[in-house]
């Protein structure tokens, strides 16, 4: 390892692969559990053989890392030359993994910052990238954790979702906010508000909705520089469609990725979902 200070994620960060590699970011994986099955994000199952399991109405639940796995995860890369880490993490409103981290970074053999950044998908991808460039340019662990927690605050996450149901049945959403948003066949838009998923508008048709989104990103995106994910679960032409759409109308626009889900967040919106990544540099 050429650098000092590791980038440490989780497998809900959805970074490209090559991405990864080229920026030395190790990622923990999150559990998909079908059935009487137990399956690593990312190598075990893939999230078109979570969206078919979620249409055949299969039970699907999730879990997060074990600290024995973030404590093997810190071993090895501090055994590969780290000095530091810093552990970035999906919010957790979501998920246990951040509580995971902390209990294992206490037995670390070098120092370990871990941060629950409030996001997931590539707003916590954003993130961690923020804090592997600073690390690159011989930043120390509090001025990685520092770019880390920069990006986080300007960041935004939207997205829409067929159905309401899938958040409602894992505990991410209220059943209030689920029943409003089932209301007379209105379509909902979501957003990650303060680390927790939020109700954001109600639109009469899928059509409508997907058109807003692209508005809220637009106009979210302004003029700045900014790099933008679309997502989606299942619905590859509808993602096709936005990021066309939007690299038309973002004038800042500077990196654009387009990536399916993994299984974890599937897992919890179900197929459909459609949503997009606003990070200003």
């Amino acid at each position: 390892m050429s650098r000092h200070v590791a980038i440490v994620t989780d497998s809900t960060a959805y970074l490209p692969p090559r991405t990864m590699e080229r920026h030395g970011i190790t990622a923990v994986p999150l559990t998909v559990v079908l059935g009487d099955q137990a399956l690593e994000e990312g190598t075990e199952i893939s999230a078109r053989s979570l969206a078919q399991a979620l249409q055949k109405r299969r039970p699907v639940t999730t879990s997060r890392p074990s600290p024995e796995v973030f404590a093997a995860t810190y071993r090895k890369v501090a055994e590969s030359g780290a000095t530091g880490i810093v552990s970035l993490h999906l919010s957790s409103e979501f998920s246990g993994t951040y509580d995971a981290a902390v209990v294992a970074a206490r037995e670390a053999p070098v120092p370990v910052r871990v941060v629950d950044t409030g996001m997931v998908a590539m707003a916590l991808g954003f993130c961690a990238l923020a804090a592997a460039e600073s690390a690159e340019a011989d930043g120390t662990i509090d001025e990685a954790v520092t770019a880390a927690e920069k990006r986080a605050a300007g960041t935004s996450a939207y997205f829409y979702v067929d159905t309401l149901d899938y958040l409602r049945r894992g505990g991410r959403i209220g059943a209030a906010q689920a029943l409003l948003g089932s209301a007379l066949a209105v379509k909902p838009l979501l957003q990650l508000d303060d680390g927790r998923i939020e109700l954001l508008e109600k639109v009469r048709t899928a059509s409508k909705a997907i058109a807003r989104l692209e508005e809220i990103v637009a106009e979210r995106a302004g003029s700045a520089q900014v790099d933008i994910a679309v997502h989606h679960l299942a619905a590859p032409e509808r993602a096709s469609a936005l990021a066309d759409r939007l690299r038309a109308r973002v004038p800042g626009l500077a990196d654009l990725h387009v990536s399916e889900v993994g299984a974890v967040i599937g897992a919890h919106t179900g197929p459909g979902l459609l949503g997009a990544v606003v990070s200003p540099r």
